[in-house]
């Protein structure tokens, strides 16, 4: 069947040069954009007694921007000052650009792994007698923690956001072609949100290998996979599908 919708479970980009813009724009194809999930900060009464003060800590584990944000936006609301010296551990370049948002960067201590955690610990292992804070949502990717673990790394895990189910009420009566998942809590608000889902002709797409096995397991059919060898982006994967499915006979 032809592709000419397509829903991915993300905000919407805020640029105009998006690679779901050029996709739509050269498959001739609508995609709309709705989170599936979202985050909620817990508030700083809530996290006081958790009996953690971000101070005690002069490094700082950060996996996500939304780490990044909560982890300010509960410093502030707790009146913590953030001392200049405080040392930021990103798991990527991209996080440790954003920290841009709340420090002067060329002024701080930042450093960045590639992508994983594992990625990180060299780093980490050359400040060993830091004490680490680790700002994080309810939902944690295990290899985090067992990684840094398995390395010995002194650190505190608080959680300061959680991740929740959006209403998608409004799609209930909107057929899109194909559904595009990054997580397993994609699939969890699908199925929370249209507990009667037939899946029917629609196809599904996952990104990474936890989404993918979040599909299967909930006995739906996986008809897009990326990243591969092939096709490191969910557009690229997008784009080769919709020319196989489009492709005039």
């Amino acid at each position: 069947m032809k592709v000419k919708s397509i829903l991915v479970s993300q905000p919407e980009p805020k640029t105009d040069s998006s690679p779901y813009t050029v996709l739509a724009a050269k498959q001739k194809v609508k995609i709309d954009f709705v989170p599936f999930i979202h985050v909620e900060g817990i508030a700083a009464t809530d996290f006081r007694k958790e009996k953690i003060n971000p101070r005690d800590y002069p490094s700082v584990i950060l996996t996500s921007k939304n780490a990044v944000d909560h982890y300010f936006r509960i410093c502030e609301e707790m009146r913590v000052p953030i001392s200049n010296d405080t040392k930021y551990f990103c798991i990527s370049e991209a996080i440790a650009y954003y920290l841009q948002k709340y420090v002067v960067y060329r002024k701080r201590k930042i450093y960045f792994g590639v992508q994983t955690m594992a990625d990180l610990i060299p780093v980490l292992k050359k400040h060993k007698n830091d004490k680490f804070f680790m700002p994080t949502s309810n939902i944690l990717k295990p290899a985090f923690p067992e990684t840094l673990e398995k390395h010995n790394i002194n650190y505190t895990r608080a959680i300061l956001y959680h991740t929740v189910v959006s209403d998608l009420s409004e799609l209930k009566d909107v057929y899109y072609d194909i559904l595009v998942f990054f997580s397993p809590e994609g699939i969890k608000s699908l199925l929370h949100n249209f507990p009667d889902f037939k899946q029917n002709e629609t196809r599904i797409a996952a990104f990474g290998s936890t989404t993918r096995k979040a599909v299967e397991d909930a006995g739906l059919r996986l008809d897009i996979i990326a990243p591969s060898p092939e096709y490191p982006s969910m557009t690229k994967a997008l784009d080769e599908y919709i020319k196989s499915c489009n492709k005039v006979k």
